[in-house]
Order: C-alpha cells, then structure tokens, then sequence
C-alpha cells in the first residue's frame, strides 16, 4: 500500500501526530460520538436533607418550655423523669449503637452525678448549678477510667464497667458525709416552692436533652460518625484505613459519662432523695437495654420511642418488683434475637418515615430531553 499507517510522535517531538485522538463510541452504535457535557452519571450521592425536619423539632422543643405554665405540677414531674429516660437512651446508645462500646456499668456515672450534686450542695453550692457541675465532674470521671477501660473490648468491657460502677457504690456507702448506706436527700431545693422547684428541674432537663441530641446529631452527620461506625463494624480494619480510634472511643466516651451523670444529677433534683443501692443498681442496665434495644440500636429515632415505651410500661408495671426487670429483659431479649433493628424499623420499611436522617442517599437524575 502506498499510504503508510499513522504512526504516533513522542511528547517532545515537533512534528503532529496524524492519527485523530479517540472518540468514545455508543455501544448501540457504530457511528463515534463527541464528548459532550450532557452526559450524566445514572446515580448521584447526595447527603441527606434535614434542615426542615431539624428547623420544626428545635422549634417543638422549644415549645416544649411552655408545659409547666399550662400543666398541673405531676405532669411537669412526669415528663421530667421521661426526659431523664431519653437522656439515657440517647447516651447509652452512642456508645453502644454508633461505638460498639457496650457497657453495662453506666450507673457508675449515674450514680456519681447525683452524688457529686449532693457533695457540691454541702459545700455552698446552688443546688442547679451543682447538677450543671455534676455533669461536668461525670465528664472528668470518663476520662480517669477511660484510659483503663478502653484497653478492654467486648465482654471484658462491659465487665469492666460493672466493676468501676460496683466500686463508687462501696465507696459512697462508706463515707457517712454522704448518707452512707440509707441515703440522703438533696435539702437545698427546699427553698424553692414546689411547683417552682419542679418547673426548674424540668427547664434544666428540657435543656439537657436538646443539647445532647443536638450534639449527638451533629456528630452523626460529620465524618466522625462514618468513622465511628466503622470502628463498632470493625475496629482493625478501620484502623487499617486511617481512622484514628483511640481518640474517637475515648471521646465518645466521655460524651456519655457527661450525659448520664447529667441524668444521674437530675434524677435527685426531681425526687429530692437517693440510696447506693437503687443509684447504683444494676437496674439501670436493663432499663437501657430495653430502651435502646427495643426502640432500635444504632438509630436516631429509635431509642427516643423506646424511652417512651419504657416511661409506659414502668409507669403500670413497676410495682411488680422483680419480675418486672425479668420481663424487660425477656422482651430485650427477643428483640435482639427476632427484630434486631426495632421497632423503628418497622415504621421506616413500611412507610418510610425518616425523621432526623444523617447519612447519604443515592439519587437517579432525570433523563434529560432534547428538542431536534
């Protein structure tokens, strides 16, 4: 043949290459097309869309101030102690739901929160600045066993927990200045008068919770939550990959001693008196289980429904004593056998409700149409 094929030049050459660069071909088609900018990916990832949601709750919650100027003072009471039960859901299942740190020794910050209350008031404190600073003091006590407790994983964690929790239980019974044994009652709030002092600790615990949702939403929606999760799926391989989980456990950590000493503080405050053996009961435990297992691990909305649930059922059944704590752990039980997601996750398949959504969605862009 007399006309050669084109051959390729190098980069540095300065002669054309002859050979026209590749143009992508339909794969119906035999003809080439050119590049062109209306090509678009079948599927979009998009973060979830909260604002409206978000916007609408925030504003309920502060609605939600409102309830001891249109309520009888037992019904602020009431939703006080379930305040107090969505606050420890909430915790208990950051940890346990998003870290995979399943502890079943969180009474140790319960308990030290209502008796740092208790120690802060002795000594001069308001008594509501003292459950702000419980809270605090809670945070300081996560950081002192955190290092100790991180170092252990799964059973060995949670026994580990328990431990801590069953020894400031002996140590408070111990120590007369704080009731020893038979307890002691918060005494400073005596000044207020009861309907105040009940609308008081239901504005303080309104605002605990909506600053612990708010933190544990945002932290979902960051990348620390992504990483997170991926430390409680697996925590080797998601160190092979760069996620930092030291620091990330211990932080979270340290969010739910804050929380549940938070819990523990306002639990006093709302019923003025406390023992070891009841603060620091192992009770606590199954009434966390149950929250989060029966409203849905690893949920946002979950262990809210569970709390309410719970708040139900402790309220017609939990004069039975015993066999009530063996019912709720029976019922934990099936559910993490028969329905591990919860039940909002029968609400979420059959109508696809979504109230606080944190993490991604995939989109299929509409064809788009050209006019000939």
């Amino acid at each position: 043949m007399s006309a050669s094929p084109a051959q390729p030049v190098r980069p540095d050459s300065e002669q054309p290459m002859s050979a026209s660069p590749a143009q992508p071909v339909r794969p119906d088609s035999e003809q080439p097309m050119s590049a062109s900018p209306d090509i678009r990916p079948l599927w979009t990832v998009r973060r979830s869309g909260t604002r409206g949601a978000a916007t609408g709750l925030l504003l309920f919650g502060l609605a939600l101030f409102a309830v001891p100027y249109l309520f009888q003072a037992n019904v602020v009471q009431q939703l006080t102690t379930l305040f107090i039960f969505v606050i420890l859901a909430v915790m208990w299942n950051a940890l346990a739901g998003y870290g995979g740190l399943v502890s079943v020794g969180q009474q140790a910050f319960i308990g030290f929160g209502a008796y740092a209350t208790i120690f802060l008031a002795q000594h001069g404190v308001s008594p509501y600045l003292a459950v702000v600073l419980a809270a605090l003091a809670s945070a300081v006590l996560a950081v002192v066993v955190a290092p100790l407790l991180l170092r252990l994983r799964g059973g060995q964690f949670a026994v580990g927990s328990w431990v801590v929790a069953e020894t400031l239980a002996l140590l408070v019974a111990l120590d007369e200045d704080l009731g020893g044994g038979t307890g002691v009652s918060l005494r400073g709030l005596n000044v207020y008068a009861p309907n105040m002092r009940r609308a008081y600790t239901y504005w303080i615990t309104l605002a605990f919770v909506l600053v612990l949702l708010g933190l544990v939403f945002f932290m979902l929606r960051h990348r620390v939550g992504a990483a997170l999760q991926a430390i409680r799926d697996d925590e080797e391989a998601a160190a092979s990959l760069g996620v930092r989980t030291a620091p990330l456990k211990f932080g979270l950590f340290v969010l739910a001693g804050f929380g549940c000493g938070a819990a523990g503080a306002l639990t006093l405050a709302n019923t003025l008196f406390i023992q070891p053996q009841s603060i620091f009961g192992i009770q606590w435990t199954a009434y966390l289980l149950f929250m989060v297992l029966v409203g849905g691990l690893g949920t946002f909305e979950g262990p809210i429904l569970g709390a309410i649930l719970f708040f139900l059922l402790q309220n017609q059944f939990a004069q039975q004593g015993a066999w009530y704590l063996i019912g709720l752990g029976v019922v934990a039980g099936g559910f993490a056998l028969f329905l591990p997601r919860g039940l909002w996750s029968l609400l979420t398949d059959r109508f696809h409700l979504r109230i606080l959504p944190f993490g991604y969605d995939l989109y299929r862009p509409a064809p788009v149409i050209k006019e000939s």
